[in-house]
C-alpha cells in the first residue's frame, strides 16, 4: 500500500492519478480517499487500518499542523486521525507527502512506471 498524506489541497490526488496513470473514476475505484474523515465513528483504529491497508492507496490529509479545535469532539477526533495516519504509515511500503504538489518519499521507493 502506498500511504500519501500532506496539507488540505496540496496535490495528493493528482500526484495518485499520475503516479498510477489514473482517471478520476480510477481513483475511485482503487484508493481510499480522505481516510482522516473515517476515524469519525471508528473505535478501534488497528483494525481501520488493516482495513485500509488492502487497498492499493490511501489518501489521507495532515490535521495536526492547524489550529486546535475548542470542541471536544473535534480534538478527539484529530487526534485519532493523527495515530492512524502513524498506523498507516506502518503497514505502507511507501509512504509519499505532498506539499504544493511537490513529493516528498519518506519510506520506501515510488513504483516505476
Amino acid at each position: 500500500m502506498i500511504f500519501i498524506t500532506g496539507p488540505l489541497f496540496s496535490g495528493k490526488r493528482t500526484f495518485a492519478k499520475a503516479l498510477f496513470d489514473w482517471s478520476d473514476g480510477e481513483l475511485l475505484e482503487h484508493a481510499v480517499l480522505d481516510a482522516q474523515d473515517l476515524v469519525k465513528n471508528e473505535e478501534n483504529l488497528d483494525a481501520l487500518a488493516d482495513r485500509l491497508a488492502a487497498h492499493p492507496v490511501v489518501i489521507a490529509c495532515e490535521v495536526g499542523g492547524g489550529v486546535v479545535p475548542l470542541d471536544t469532539e473535534e480534538r478527539t477526533n484529530r487526534e485519532k486521525a493523527g495515530r492512524l495516519a502513524c498506523l498507516l504509515a506502518a503497514r505502507a511500503e511507501t509512504v509519499v507527502r505532498l506539499c504544493c504538489g511537490l513529493p516528498e518519499v519518506l519510506k520506501g521507493e515510488l513504483p516505476c512506471r
